[in-house]
């Protein structure tokens, strides 16, 4: 999976703000840190969407961008995030679990207007974007 280095920001109180320098153009935000990854993940996935993925640089490369440096000396912090690619088509799986994990699966599913596929891969993406 790939990984592009996010470069955070936040002024006082505001939303963070992620920008990558290797890919221009798609930057996220979020109100609350924990969903800053989650975002971050999803901008990258549509924004690379039916695209080459740009070569990604090593976080050495990327310290030594004047730039970035620039940043982090004002208070940024780096973000690995990794890029979900969707592929528009949907694959079957077989999956096993305890009755009880899935009877409650399938009741919050539904209490989300979720199918229990659609509720399991928005979970699963959830946290591989973390």
């Amino acid at each position: 999976m790939r990984h592009y280095i996010g470069v955070v920001h936040q002024d006082g109180d505001s939303a963070f703000g992620v920008h990558f320098p290797d890919v221009p153009g798609c930057s996220s935000a979020a109100d609350e840190l924990d969903d800053l990854l989650a975002n971050a993940s999803e901008a990258l996935a549509l924004h690379l969407e039916g695209e080459v993925l740009p070569d990604a640089r090593t976080l050495e490369a990327l310290r030594d961008d004047a730039d970035v440096a620039r940043d982090l000396r004002e208070g940024a912090f780096l973000l690995a995030v990794p890029v979900i690619r969707l592929l528009g088509r949907t694959t079957k799986a077989n999956i096993t679990m305890d009755a009880g994990l899935l009877a409650a699966v399938d009741a919050t599913a539904r209490t989300r207007g979720l199918t229990r596929s659609a509720f399991l891969a928005d979970l699963a993406r959830r946290e591989i974007a973390g």
